[in-house]
């Protein structure tokens, strides 16, 4: 394979694991509080649509990228108000909330269908960018993929080295422990929730300004529930979500490389699209089989709901 070839792959793999980071990271942290939010599809369509419509209207990427979060994070509010405030089921709500911003992020962009958003800039980095074959891979980016590097340190910091990211996960492991040494569980549920639909809302927003600069219904193509299951292909450590993210970009790259090149190949091409979320399930099927390590890292409340009354 041809250097410059090699670049390009290792390029397109990045760009493509990008809105799966963010979406992923902000995930993880919210079932580290011990929620389970599977509404990342909905806010990931309501995040990109929010983010189209005002850059459109406004010529700045980055203020679409705002909108995308602050759609994405009034989508959190309405999961925790169902979930934390009122109790409900968190499965179904999660499962209620994507249903509903898919729909509706399709009825609100109809306006905008086949509408295209000018390219935005890469920003490259100085010196960095002119190294030979990984020069042009991994410092010539927009700059929500150095966000999704930096957020991701960010995280891992914030779980692992600081005080606040300890009360987090003892919320997630032991929520009545927490509350009754005096801290706000329900309180510090929401703030997780919102941040994770924060980060979906980038997300979504990443692949309607950067990605591909345009709004079509579906444009997110399952990629939230993707950035779900990489959580748990992570065994919900941070560094692991970078991974699982590249490997199910390097996957999409790959096939869409093959399907470009001409190559003649006895295969259905719906079979090569569909070879990277294949890869997903055969990666959570493996990483599932060790019940040990799930098991030993997974939040002991996850999913189960708290009240500080009972």
């Amino acid at each position: 394979m041809q250097p410059s070839l090699l670049s390009s792959i290792l390029f397109a793999t990045i760009v493509a694991g990008t809105p799966l980071i963010i979406t992923a990271v902000g995930e993880l942290v919210t079932e580290k509080s011990g929620v389970l939010n599977l509404g990342a599809e909905g806010i990931m369509s309501m995040g990109a649509v929010a983010a189209f419509a005002v850059t459109v209207h406004t010529g700045n990427p980055i203020l679409g990228i705002l909108a995308g979060m602050v759609a994405g994070m009034g989508m959190g509010l309405i999961f925790a108000v169902a979930a934390l405030t009122f109790m409900a089921n968190q499965v179904a709500s999660g499962l209620a909330l994507s249903i509903f911003g898919v729909g509706l992020s399709a009825f609100i962009g109809k306006p905008y269908e086949s509408q295209t958003l000018p390219s935005v800039a890469a920003w490259n980095v100085p010196g960095l960018h002119k190294i030979p074959l990984l020069g042009h891979a991994f410092f010539e980016h927009q700059g929500l993929v150095y966000f999704s590097w930096a957020l991701l340190g960010a995280v891992a910091w914030f779980l692992y080295r600081s005080r606040l990211g300890l009360v987090l996960r003892a919320v997630g492991e032991a929520p009545v422990a927490a509350h009754s040494v005096g801290y706000n569980v329900v309180r510090i549920r929401y703030v997780a929730v919102i941040f994770g639909g924060a980060m979906a809302g980038i997300g979504g927003a990443f692949l309607s300004v950067f990605y591909t600069p345009l709004w079509v219904e579906g444009m997110v193509a399952g990629r939230g529930w993707i950035a779900l299951a990489l959580v748990v292909f992570a065994t919900w450590r941070p560094a692991r979500v970078m991974v699982g993210a590249y490997l199910f970009g390097g996957c999409m790259i790959t096939q869409m490389f093959v399907q470009g090149s001409g190559i003649q190949l006895n295969i259905p091409s719906q079979f090569l699209s569909a070879l990277p979320y294949a890869a997903t399930i055969i990666v959570l099927v493996i990483i599932s089989h060790n019940k040990n390590t799930i098991r030993l890292n997974s939040p002991a409340s996850l999913g189960q709901p708290f009240s500080p009354e009972a």
